[in-house]
């Protein structure tokens, strides 16, 4: 038997509101919390549909390093006093992160799409994401709460 999809129609209308723009919180080895400004947004997942929240980030960065070894995150969509907090595992796409089946340029691409943004060369664009060894970071929604009106 297979859950349900947890409703992300808050999340989707306050993620809409800014560009994606969101906290995404991490875990750190001591137990401590490790948050950040991102942009992501919801997509279908690239294998088996299901919607996930979608962000990219620097292969170097400490999110990633991490995510290598602890693979959960809470995204924080807020708009003055409604909030949303979507928790769950998250799955990797990159350089060193490839799943076959999965051409990382066009995951990129959707990702960055999905978060509101737009792009006038998308050949500059993949170029630019391999330069950096950019990461789409998939979360997979688990549990959503939060305080907001549908």
């Amino acid at each position: 038997m297979h859950d349900p999809e947890p409703d992300l129609t808050v999340a989707r209308r306050l993620l809409g509101i800014d560009r994606g723009l969101c906290v995404v919180s991490l875990s750190r080895p001591d137990g401590s919390v490790s948050s950040s400004l991102v942009n992501a947004g919801p997509l279908p997942h690239p294998v088996d549909g299901t919607t996930v929240l979608g962000l990219v980030v620097r292969s170097s960065a400490y999110k990633h390093r991490r995510w290598r070894v602890a693979p959960r995150a809470t995204l924080t969509v807020t708009r003055l006093w409604q909030w949303q907090a979507i928790e769950g595992p998250v799955e990797l796409f990159g350089p060193r992160d490839a799943v076959p089946g999965v051409g990382l340029p066009g995951l990129l691409r959707d990702v960055f799409a999905a978060a509101g943004g737009t792009h006038e060369d998308w050949d500059e664009f993949d170029r630019v994401m391999v330069e950096e060894q950019r990461v789409a970071v998939l979360l997979r929604p688990q549990r959503v709460y939060g305080q907001a009106e549908r």
